[in-house]
């Protein structure tokens, strides 16, 4: 196996029993790069020299010093700052700004020894809106989604072993459906986002992107994220309680998510899990809108210095962020604020019955441009109940791209939920229908 296609598990186990040096392991991903980037274009700054003089570097410190991710490659989404690399936010107002400072997960994982291999793309300061240049490495004339679109395209192309994202929306959940990989949103708030460009206090998630579950967990242990009960060892799906939630926007599922959510309720129900589902209570049929004025209000805030530095540099969506177009009122800010609030106890009573919720991840499979990113609609909800959520890979469409189904648990049951997620995983690769080349 060349090494780059190694998981970040198995290219650590490598270079601690020194069967391969993070040098090596650097140039076999630097390869990788150079051969695809002309047509997954997933980055937005990679200086090849650079990575190799950090991965000598690395490779001369002494193993009693080592960290726990010592060599390990990750790709960062461009509107975390990195000291060392411009963070430019896909904004023509920060082109060539290189702030010389480390965004506080950027700090944590240089302390583990994690070398920062470059800036992946983004859509502009991670909106929903328009697409950056990345392609979809599974087929380039459709979108790799949004809004860590670098992130997801080099992991599921084997340009790096684990991305860095953020969601707001579906930022890290649904271009981890569209790449075939795995994609993890934690609990809100359980991972400092000191250090990075804020779209939405009250949204805004860092996530990772990786091929297997262990390497979230990976990133679960250097990010300290802990559960009040720690997961029982060697979880089972046989004999688990699993719930189906369609969300209130199920009319929107397109015929690729409306099989892949009846085949993986299947194969639970055929390896001996009982599978109920259910409806939510209707006070979550206003997440929808309670979510977009949340968004736009917050935004409001958020945008506010870009548009009074240089109005005519910002996108029009945003701009009506701060020129409030759509004309909401604190009153209506308020209940969002409340009503989102009040929800977030009984989803977590809700999800506390199961070993996860199963839902959809995305309408379909990416679409066919790079214009848009995709839809949201099936995340949102999520992410504004600060859950935490993890696609998993496994099924495909109608034109054999990758469709990716979302397992959700209560707030704070991060850990459960990726071992949940481990099994749920092994099942859904092997028996979905899509596999990864």
């Amino acid at each position: 196996m060349e090494p780059y296609r190694l998981t970040a598990t198995q290219a650590l186990s490598s270079i601690r029993d020194s069967s391969l040096t993070v040098e090596q392991y650097v140039r076999s991903l630097i390869s990788r790069i150079q051969e695809r980037d002309l047509i997954v274009q997933a980055w937005e700054h990679f200086d090849a020299d650079y990575v190799i003089g950090e991965a000598k570097r690395l490779d001369e410190v002494p193993l009693q010093e080592r960290g726990s991710l010592h060599g390990l490659p990750v790709a960062i989404k461009d509107i975390i700052y990195t000291k060392d690399m411009p963070t430019q936010h896909n904004s023509p107002i920060y082109r060539g700004d290189a702030p010389k400072l480390d965004a506080g997960s950027i700090t944590i994982l240089r302390q583990a020894g994690a070398l920062i291999l470059g800036k992946t793309t983004t859509t502009e300061f991670a909106s929903s809106r328009g697409g950056p240049k990345t392609r979809n490495p599974h087929d380039p004339a459709r979108t790799p989604g949004g809004s860590s679109s670098g992130s997801a395209a080099a992991v599921g192309d084997f340009q790096a072993p684990i991305g860095l994202g953020s969601q707001t929306g579906g930022s890290t959940v649904r271009p981890g459906s569209f790449n075939g990989i795995y994609a993890f949103k934690p609990t809100w708030n359980a991972i400092s986002r000191e250090g990075q460009k804020i779209y939405s206090l009250t949204l805004d998630t860092i996530g990772f992107f990786s091929r297997c579950v262990e390497d979230l967990e990976l990133m679960a242990d250097l990010f300290g994220l802990q559960d009040d009960h720690v997961p029982r060892d060697g979880f089972e799906v046989k004999g688990a309680r699993f719930a189906v939630v369609k969300t209130p926007v199920w009319s929107e599922a397109g015929p690729g998510t409306r099989a892949a959510l009846q085949a993986g309720a299947q194969l639970l129900r055929s390896h001996g899990a009982e599978v109920e589902e259910i409806e939510l209570p209707p006070e979550f049929n206003k997440m929808p809108e309670w979510y977009r004025i949340l968004l736009d209000s917050e935004g409001r805030v958020t945008f506010l210095p870009e548009y009074r530095l240089a109005k005519e540099k910002l996108s029009p969506f945003l701009a009506e962020h701060v020129e409030n177009v759509q004309g909401i009122s604190r009153a209506a800010q308020l209940e969002a604020y409340d009503g989102i609030a009040a929800l977030r106890p009984t989803m977590d009573g809700i999800a506390k019955k199961y070993a996860a919720i199963l839902t959809p991840s995305v309408i379909d499979e990416a679409p066919v441009g790079i214009e848009s990113t995709g839809s949201p609609v099936f995340n949102s909800m999520w992410t504004a109940l600060h859950t935490p959520v993890i696609n998993i890979p496994g099924f495909q469409g109608a034109n054999g791209m990758p469709i990716g189904l979302s397992l959700v648990g209560p707030r704070y049951y991060d850990r459960q939920l990726l071992a949940v997620s481990r099994e749920v995983g092994r099942i859904f690769e092997l028996e979905g229908g899509w596999k990864r080349t």
